[in-house]
């Protein structure tokens, strides 16, 4: 690389950044917001606009006390490149081929018989090809696999450290999924690549801090600070799911008591209501049913594991003070039965102006996870 186009690297990731989440942007406003002349701005976007990442707009009429020449502003071309995002669960893998602007273009889903890594990468091979070789045209244009995987996960090399829901212990994620499919990979954890996707195109666009709490399987939690995702020095960062609440509490997989997730996540829930609806064979739906329907004993299971939830999320905020919370995944289909108590166990434990933090609770498919594993993709191209 010269030395000038070396030196002109960062502003273009900054242009290319920015317009692909805040655009479209005349040049004026991003040489504002980036702190660049608009010469650099307008050098940055050249080598973008020539291969096809961006494109000029019409000229929009200028107004007002010495008004210039009409402004072309510029935007993403979201078609130019296809990315493939995969969110692996312990029985099933969610696909989705997402454009540049990270919105689904296709989806698929693919049972599997057994959660092992060989059996794992096999079918996901056969869903690439699913989705790549369907209706859309997509595999000329598309280079990039992003792979999304609960638990402890070497973003920088693609190794799963461990993942508790599939078993796995070092497993070499992004080099056996590149010689199955042929792409270039991305491996991240499942929460952490949510929150790039809710932080680039979601509820977190334009936050310098920023905290995403998914309910589910497991309580996570992806924090942005300062603008960029917080990973840790080891690579695990936002563990709110193995916050000690209740010392008396019950045990967790991670060796400790009390934690959120032994109270709050879906399996706990499930041990609690069986107990306390003396039905052994009960499943999840089956606890939500008897909550709405009056049952009180079930009604709070879910009332402590909101509370346990909100008293997590409170812990967070106080540390990291984000400008915005949101509160999601899949077990919060049972959204009516947690909100009022996540609010409530938020506030009690929210220190000072931190409980005026906007708190937003909603649920989320898979293929939202899946769109973060694309998003993941997309993010490690803008940064090449």
């Amino acid at each position: 690389m010269l030395p000038e186009a070396d030196a002109l690297a960062p502003a273009v990731t900054a242009v290319f950044t920015t317009v692909l989440t805040e655009g479209p942007l005349s040049r004026v406003a991003l040489a504002r917001r980036l702190g660049l002349s608009s010469g650099a701005v307008t050098k940055a976007a050249r080598p973008l606009i020539e291969l096809g990442y961006l494109e000029e707009l019409a000229a929009t009429e200028r107004t007002g006390p010495g008004a210039g020449r009409p402004a072309s502003p510029l935007a993403i071309r979201a078609d130019c490149e296809y990315f493939v995002g995969v969110k692996i669960t312990g029985d099933e893998l969610i696909g989705v081929v997402c454009d540049l602007r990270a919105q689904v273009r296709a989806s698929a889903h693919r049972r599997l018989s057994a959660p092992d890594a060989g059996h794992v990468l096999t079918e996901l091979g056969e869903l690439v090809d699913d989705l790549l070789d369907g209706p859309g045209d997509f595999r000329s244009r598309t280079r990039r696999l992003g792979l999304a995987v609960s638990g402890d996960v070497d973003h920088t090399t693609g190794l799963v450290r461990y993942s508790p829901f599939l078993r796995w212990r070092d497993v070499s994620l992004r080099e056996r999924a590149e010689k199955v499919t042929g792409l270039t990979v991305t491996v991240e954890n499942d929460v952490k690549a949510l929150t790039v996707a809710e932080h680039w195109f979601g509820e977190g666009v334009g936050a310098e801090s920023f905290a995403l709490v998914t309910v589910g399987a497991g309580i996570g939690c992806g924090l942005v600070v300062g603008g960029r995702l917080v990973s840790g020095s080891r690579g695990v960062a936002g563990e709110i799911g193995h916050i000690a609440i209740d010392l008396n509490g019950p045990a967790c997989h991670c060796g400790s008591r009390g934690c959120v997730e032994a109270i709050a996540s879906t399996d706990a829930i499930v041990r609690q209501a069986r107990v306390a609806a003396r039905q052994p064979e009960l499943t999840f739906d089956d606890a939500v049913a008897l909550a709405r329907a009056g049952d009180i004993a079930v009604g709070a299971v879910f009332a402590r594991a909101g509370d346990a939830i909100g008293s997590g999320i409170a812990a967070v905020a106080n540390l990291v003070g984000p400008d915005r919370i949101v509160v999601s995944g899949e077990g919060l289909a049972a959204y009516d039965l947690f909100e009022p108590h996540i609010r409530a166990g938020f506030q009690l434990q929210a220190f000072g102006t931190v409980a005026d933090c906007p708190l937003s609770i909603r649920a989320l498919p898979f293929e939202e996870w899946a769109r973060g594993a694309a998003t993941v993709s997309i993010k490690a191209l803008v940064a090449s």
